[in-house]
């Protein structure tokens, strides 16, 4: 199995100071007088969990899905040194039924239309200006995530600019999302895809600026995550709609108009929720809307069984039925979970450890916010507060379904990273307009 190799120690620096010396070019363009300092300490982070994620890989796991990828770049490598016409349609134009791969096929593990040979694809397009070099790659993907993660940064920001240090620590300082969001795998284009799709809603839909670039964003960003991980998508198109039908809404001055819009605004979103779910999936055996809750019960068990043999590193929600609605039942156990689980006495390894650490934090941060605010008012704020709503729902609902499929800790950690940014920045917004509150009740009754 392919690993990093001496040419590395070439290639990596090199990349770096290109990538630092663009950095430094467009800071200007890309943050303001208070978002400015956080600009190459978060990008820097996240090359640091790029490499680190190779390291661990190689040193520890010895081996595993980032290298996995390395692997089919190579076989794509030693196509072009065959015949470039072929290496050129292996990234680019990828067919199971192009007598050209014939070849290469019992090299491939995964099909050509999978999402895991898309990941490849696009490893090897970076691939191509670095002699397929690991880390050089690694950069590729972290530059890719963080600017996602920048643009959620600073549309989170100029919507509640009040918490815009807390905000950055969200994006950039939790260790999950620069270690697991950052090197090559299928997370690291994932997160760029949603920061960027969640920066596109917010100017075209709301701020209704540049509409025809943020459409192109948004359906770029859109494709990427179809391609890859359209849960990650079903997930949060549901929020992003009533998050959109909230923020017009309240911009309408009539209350008669704004209560007849409220239905038109329901059934649109509705159905544009429904036709993703139904059409988006269709004929995908892992994610087709028919076979959802057989497919969870199916990966969920297997999953928990890895896990058994990996010193406890699994947990059990209950018996899954491999349906919708018994997934539906398991639901809040595994909103729990995902955000508050591993329980520090759960970690069996320092990466588990870790987790842990941060899953303590989720809970003691959000237990903090109830007991201060209480829970009817707390209730209340988020229910008026557009941005929160948003944010809790494509929370609990992306909890949910990692949740009940993961069934292992090792692998929850990686797919609950989407989550992170949208809670914690929830969490701290809360916080401030739950302050702002109290400050005007305050100066009304020293009155």
């Amino acid at each position: 199995m392919p690993q990093m190799e001496l040419s590395d120690l070439f290639w990596g620096p090199f990349y770096l100071a290109i990538f630092y010396f663009l950095a430094y070019m467009v800071r200007p363009a890309v943050t303001n007088g208070y978002t400015r300092q956080f600009f190459i300490p978060a990008l820097t982070l996240k090359f640091i969990g790029a490499i680190g994620l190779g390291v661990i890989y190689q040193f520890y796991y010895h081996g595993g899905d980032t290298f996995n990828y390395l692997y089919h770049v190579k076989v794509i490598e030693s196509a072009f040194g065959q015949s470039f016409a072929t290496g050129f349609k292996m990234i680019f134009a990828a067919t199971s039924d192009d007598p050209s791969f014939a070849p290469y096929a019992p090299r491939i593990f995964w099909q050509v239309d999978s999402t895991e040979y898309y990941v490849v694809r696009i490893a090897a397009f970076f691939g191509m200006f670095c002699l397929n070099s690991y880390v050089a790659i690694a950069l590729f993907f972290a530059v890719t995530s963080f600017s996602g993660i920048w643009a959620l940064y600073m549309t989170m920001a100029k919507i509640r600019p009040h918490v815009y240090k807390e905000l950055a620590w969200t994006m950039f300082y939790v260790p999950s999302l620069f270690f697991w969001g950052s090197g090559v795998l299928k997370d690291s284009l994932c997160m760029g895809a949603l920061g960027w799709l969640f920066y596109s809603f917010y100017r075209g839909t709301i701020q209704k600026q540049n509409i025809i670039k943020s459409l192109l964003i948004g359906f770029s960003a859109a494709y990427l995550l179809i391609r890859i991980k359209v849960y990650i998508l079903l997930c949060f198109l549901p929020a992003a709609l009533l998050w959109i039908f909230n923020e017009n809404s309240t911009r309408i001055k009539n209350a008669t108009l704004r209560m007849l819009a409220k239905p038109l605004f329901f059934a649109v979103g509705g159905a544009i929720a429904i036709f993703a779910a139904t059409n988006l999936t269709k004929g995908d055996e892992r994610f087709d809307v028919d076979k959802i809750g057989e497919r969870s019960k199916i990966t969920a068990d297997y999953l928990y069984e890895t896990s058994v043999k990996q010193e406890g590193s699994g947990y059990y929600l209950g018996e899954q039925d491999g349906t919708i609605g018994g997934m539906a039942k398991l639901a809040p156990q595994a909103i729990a979970t995902s955000l508050f689980r591993p329980f520090l006495w759960e970690a069996h390894n320092p990466v588990m450890l870790l987790s842990a650490l941060e899953a303590a934090f989720f809970l003691i941060f959000t237990l903090r916010i109830f007991w201060r605010t209480g829970v009817g008012t707390t209730l209340g704020l988020i229910s008026r507060t557009p941005i929160l709503l948003m944010s809790f729902i494509f929370s609990l609902i992306f909890a949910a379904s990692v949740g009940i499929t993961s069934s292992n800790f090792g692998t929850l950690v990686r797919y609950k990273i989407p989550l992170i940014p949208f809670y914690l920045s929830a969490l701290y917004i809360l916080q401030s307009v739950a302050d702002d509150r109290s400050r005007t009740r305050t100066q009304i009754n020293k009155r």
